[in-house]
């Protein structure tokens, strides 16, 4: 999977760009992940939302909740962008709201913002 390696402020992240729904559960984002992790020793990751199964938004799945986990439990930073206007399941807002609050995982619009989040996340 392909992805761009940028730097800001000596902090480095792996963009994944979207291009079709690449990431389709846990395992898939845990390869990904690992992937970049051993290529470059980077553990933020900025991804485009349409880089992301469909599934993933539709919290009653599990998706969402499986792939954050096991990122978590790697310690991977993730911010995910793009635009989620679309998307009006009042679960799906708190919890974009809950995750923009953490230290962790974020959902922003657009990769300028997603950089930025994982350049100051701690």
């Amino acid at each position: 999977m392909q992805y761009e390696i940028v730097e800001r402020d000596g902090v480095s992240i792996a963009v994944v760009p979207g291009g079709g729904a690449r990431i389709k559960d846990a395992a898939s984002a845990l390869d990904l992940a690992m992937s970049i992790r051993y290529e470059t020793g980077i553990s933020r990751l900025a991804i485009d939302k349409e880089a992301l199964c469909g599934d993933f938004f539709i919290l009653s799945t599990g998706v969402a909740g499986e792939i954050l986990q096991k990122l978590m439990n790697y310690r991977f930073k993730a911010a995910i962008y793009g635009d989620y206007t679309a998307y009006t399941s009042k679960p799906l807002q708190d919890f974009i709201r809950e995750s923009n609050r953490g230290r962790d995982f974020f959902f922003v619009p657009t990769r300028a913002d997603a950089v930025e989040k994982l350049r100051d996340a701690g």
